[in-house]
């Protein structure tokens, strides 16, 4: 077992109740864990509100989006939302970006995605920065003298790209802080991200150890590793819809995102996850007893990976899920 220790995480979906997102935030505050992420999928709620309740709430960790989406929110509203979950939080907040998945559901198209993503991160920095120096880019701009009217913790934001692509990860390399895979529990992938975040690395002259490498996936943890097991599968369903063609380290049966696709559609999530094979599970999602998962997480900081998203649900019961990833993963990666 590798005795480096990196950092390990929470990331919720965004659609609990009021006073929900604090209870849990102080609960993995209280437990060890470094930070707590929230989504931005369509049609959850707004992130921001979910950060707000849990800067209150807390004291130590880290707190930020993965991801804002510049589709469908303008990089000034996404500047504003971090800067006060920053002011909230004195300085602890991040800020992810994303192109997002599933916008045609709402009548969005995602062109140019890495133009967004640059002039997102570019605007974004000029006004932050305070200086009025402006941001020229293809898609955003801020023009000469444009300064926020109001008062920021600090004037740059630690910024989270979140891509699968190659093109996606060379900005990372180039712009970001961190880059993370979401939906990846693959060690294979941490190489790959490497790999293709070298040529923004080299564009920026930039160290290799520059930028963080992030893993996050769905978590399921139980005593019960089969009944995880079973819970991860149907979780995780929508999510290898999206992400699982991306690996280029897993060759899939030809027919399965289909029949997966196609139970979706049918609103058969039980059946959709039924057709996930157990090795296919264990690239894309953390399930099993705690010892299954605390196992996985290794293999993950031996490949080189630089942080540890356990994401939604966590549990058969999300609490429940949180307090055995802490009491019983936690301790054992230092």
């Amino acid at each position: 077992m590798s005795a480096r220790r990196v950092p390990v995480t929470l990331g919720l979906q965004t659609d609990k109740a009021p006073g929900e997102y604090a209870r849990l935030a102080r609960l993995a505050e209280d437990l060890g864990f470094d930070g707590v992420s929230v989504f931005s999928d369509l049609l959850y709620q707004p992130p921001v509100v979910a950060l707000l309740e849990m800067a209150a709430a807390t004291s130590r960790i880290r707190l930020g989006c993965a991801c804002w989406n510049p589709y469908t929110l303008h990089p000034y509203e996404i500047a504003g939302q971090f800067a006060a979950v920053d002011a909230a939080s004195s300085g602890r907040a991040y800020l992810g970006l994303a192109k997002g998945s599933w916008l045609e559901a709402i009548g969005l198209e995602s062109p140019r995605p890495i133009a967004h993503l640059r002039d997102a991160v570019g605007a974004i920095q000029a006004l932050l920065s305070g200086e009025g120096e402006g941001y020229a880019g293809e898609v955003f701009r801020v023009e000469p003298g444009v300064r926020l009217r109001y008062s920021v913790e600090r004037r740059r934001a630690p910024i989270l790209i979140g891509s699968w692509g190659p093109l996606g990860m060379a900005l990372a390399g180039e712009l970001a802080d961190e880059i993370k895979v979401g939906g990846s529990a693959n060690p294979a992938m941490v190489g790959v991200v490497r790999a293709r975040m070298q040529r923004g690395l080299d564009r920026a002259g930039r160290d290799p150890g520059a930028v963080g490498v992030v893993l996050g996936a769905v978590t399921v943890v139980d005593r019960d590793g089969d009944a995880a097991r079973q819970h991860a599968r149907r979780q995780v369903a929508m999510y290898l819809d999206v992400v699982a063609g991306l690996d280029p380290t897993v060759g899939l049966p030809d027919d399965l995102l289909p029949a997966i696709r196609a139970r979706l559609a049918d609103r058969d999530e039980e059946g959709a996850g039924r057709l996930v094979p157990r090795d296919v599970l264990d690239l894309f999602a953390f399930s099993g007893t705690p010892d299954d998962i605390a196992a996985h997480a290794h293999r993950l900081v031996e490949a080189g990976v630089d942080r540890i998203e356990f994401g939604t649900p966590h549990g058969i019961d999300s609490a429940e899920g949180i307090a055995l990833l802490g009491r019983e993963v936690l301790p054992q990666l230092g």
